[in-house]
């Protein structure tokens, strides 16, 4: 194979597998998708403990075909890559990567067997919305960032301030403040499991303002997301029409102004 026949290979298996070739990368896309599907409901079946030897049997079989070709997909990947290291050390190469290491490398067994789910990432790999949420967020990093460190700052003031309410009467379940964090956390996200609650005067009154605090704060970061997806949208609607503009406007400047010619040329005077 010459150096062009293997360019023209490799951009024609670049455009199947990065979208830019319509209908072959959604017929590859879908296969992947399918293998995906078909994978997560066989980690599922073996956990089944009345499961046939037949059926285990064949679905050790199936994880593996289908690693097999997870492999074959991320072998072609960094070969079409424009940059393979920047492709092999992102994100979606780390998780091409886990998607058939576990079973072609460690069979699959113990810890491997978890990871094995992260495939399901790959479902969402070309879907605009996740490009628009990660934009989205990347415009509000900043005051995520000063959520997260006020948020963390009012679990360890929850932590301790229930320790020192309740540690007389509960001593197992508060034995401690980094104990008390597991409280902390529940009550400040307001799930409440309701293992550990608590029972003096001092403690409901501030657990009640905790509570109130933890609702305030949960809904911080949603009004933020919403925000910054609403703004993407009305950006990525403004991109869209610029383009439309600008073909449109490309268009018209090649578009013939006569039958006939191509420019505005007039014919000569006549000679008198």
């Amino acid at each position: 194979m010459t150096e062009g026949q293997s360019h023209s290979l490799r951009t024609r298996i670049r455009a199947m597998l990065e979208g830019e070739d319509a209908l072959a990368s959604a017929v590859v896309g879908g296969i992947v998708n399918a293998l995906i599907v078909i994978s997560a409901v066989a980690i599922s079946l073996e956990t089944v403990p009345s499961l046939p030897a037949d059926v285990r049997h064949l679905l050790l079989w199936l994880e593996f075909l289908v690693s097999i070709v997870f492999a074959l997909e991320y072998a072609l990947r960094v070969w079409v890559a424009r940059r393979p290291l920047r492709y092999v050390f992102g994100f979606w190469g780390i998780v091409d990567l886990l998607a058939f290491a576990p079973t072609l490398l460690a069979g699959g067994d113990g810890i491997w067997g978890v990871v094995r789910v992260l495939r399901l990432v790959k479902l969402v790999r070309h879907w605009s919305a996740l490009d628009r949420l990660v934009r989205a967020l990347l415009r509000i990093r900043d005051d995520l960032l000063v959520f997260l460190s006020i948020a963390a700052l009012l679990i360890y003031v929850a932590a301790v301030g229930i320790y020192h309410f309740e540690h007389e009467a509960q001593p197992e379940a508060f034995s401690s403040i980094p104990a008390s964090l597991w409280w902390a956390i529940a009550t400040f996200t307001t799930v409440g499991y309701g293992d550990v609650y608590p029972v003096t005067a001092g403690g409901k009154i501030f657990t009640a303002i905790i509570l109130v605090v933890g609702l305030g704060i949960v809904a911080v970061p949603t009004g933020l997301i919403s925000a910054a997806l609403t703004e993407e949208l009305e950006a990525e609607r403004r991109r869209r029409r610029a383009r439309r503009r600008q073909r449109s406007q490309g268009a018209a400047s090649t578009k013939p102004t006569k039958e006939g010619g191509d420019a505005d040329e007039t014919d000569p005077p006549e000679a008198i």
